[in-house]
This record gives C-alpha cells, structure tokens and sequence, in this order.
C-alpha cells in the first residue's frame, strides 16, 4: 500500500511534469508562430549552408534575446524549458527522498541528477 507521503509527491511530481511541458510548448507554439507571421515569406537559399547564429548557440546569448523579444531566441528558451523540465523533476525527487529519510534512493537520484547536469554543461564531451 502507498503511504500519503508517497501519494502527494507523486502527485506534484505529475503536475511539475505536466506544466513544464505545457509551458514550454506554449513558448515555442507562440514564438513560432510570431516568428513566421515575420519572416514566413522569405525565401530560404539552399545554395550555401548557414548554421544558427552565434546568439542562439548558448545561453547567455539566448537569454539576451529573449529580452529582446526575438523570436528564434524564444523558441530556444521554450526548448531550454522542456529540457529543464525532467531535471527539475530529478531535483525535487533528491528532496522527496531526503525527506521520507531514504538514504538509498537519495544517493541513486543524486547520482542521476549529476550525470545529466554534467552532460548538458558539455563537461563529459571530448571533440575529436
């Protein structure tokens, strides 16, 4: 049987994921949409390859164009958001677990909250 502690963090937990990704479909639906009621009509140039823009390649530059209201910076930022979705999940599964004193699955999802910090962060990635 599940005690009432395990019942509420499950269910903060579902409604954590729920929103996370609501939100963040609801920042990249909006921000696509204003980005191709402005730039829809032009023309790609399939002749030369143009990756994204330095801007949008890491979060600083993001999070300036998203005070600039720019478009493709807020798609960006609703992709951050999913990503930072199940990691906020990860980090409010240590403190549940910490607070039910279950020394075994706190060291487990610490564990697993370091190894995707570390791979986002790019930490673990050796260029050839």
């Amino acid at each position: 049987m599940i005690e009432r502690g395990e019942e509420q963090v499950d269910r903060i937990l579902s409604i954590m994921l729920r929103t996370g990704v609501l939100i963040a479909a609801s920042v990249v639906f909006a921000a696509g949409i204003w980005y191709l009621s402005r730039f829809g009509g032009q023309h790609p140039n399939y002749q030369a390859f143009h990756g994204e823009p330095e801007g949008l390649r890491g979060l600083t530059g993001i999070c300036k164009g998203v005070a600039a209201l720019d478009p493709r910076s807020l798609i960006q930022f609703g992709l951050l958001l999913l990503i930072a979705t199940p990691i906020a999940r990860v980090a409010f599964s240590v403190v549940a677990f910490a607070v039910q004193r279950d020394k075994i699955y706190v060291a487990l999802t610490a564990v697993v909250l370091l190894v995707l910090i570390w791979s986002l962060t790019g930490m673990g990635y050796a260029p050839r």
